[in-house]
């Protein structure tokens, strides 16, 4: 058992599925100790940077009982260890708490993950869309997004810009 294994069992008890595959080690856990984890992982463990935030849609895969999930890619700047935390979250309104408080580098990656699969974070400065148009209602990376699109391109105006 590693010791931020040990760390986190030792808080909060079995609460988190460890999973581990190719030598990630990705630990599941509920929406609300989202934010415990992550402060614990941060403050006790060193894991000091926020590498990544990203979403996944299980819409049709086999024996998935969540539609989606989001996963925290967190690094250890000291000891190199990298560590995942997967939270699953449902519709109608997919929401979780921001980790913004914790790593202001999460405010471009939530709104990544928002603008894309339309997951809410409670708490955060500024969510609003940032890859997409500001008008767009769809959110394009869920599976139940149509492959050739719902004809958007046509119902923006384009950017033209009169100085250059």
């Amino acid at each position: 058992m590693s010791n931020t294994q040990q760390l986190l069992a030792d808080r909060f008890g079995d609460f988190a599925i460890r999973e581990e595959f190719r030598d990630n080690v990705r630990f599941v856990v509920s929406p609300d100790r989202l934010l415990d984890v992550l402060s614990l992982l941060k403050n006790e463990a060193g894991f000091d940077f926020l590498a990544d935030i990203t979403g996944i849609d299980y819409l049709h895969y086999p024996n998935a009982t969540d539609r989606y999930g989001v996963v925290y890619c967190l690094a250890n700047s000291e000891t190199a260890e990298r560590v995942y935390v997967k939270v699953l979250v449902n519709d109608p309104e997919p929401t979780l708490e921001s980790a913004y408080s914790l790593w202001k580098g999460a405010d471009w990656m939530e709104r990544e993950v928002f603008d894309m699969f339309g997951i809410v974070f409670d708490g955060h400065p500024d969510l609003r869309r940032i890859l997409m148009p500001e008008g767009f209602a769809a959110f394009p990376l869920r599976k139940d997004y149509p492959l050739r699109g719902r004809g958007e391109r046509h119902n923006f105006e384009p950017n033209i810009r009169a100085d250059g």
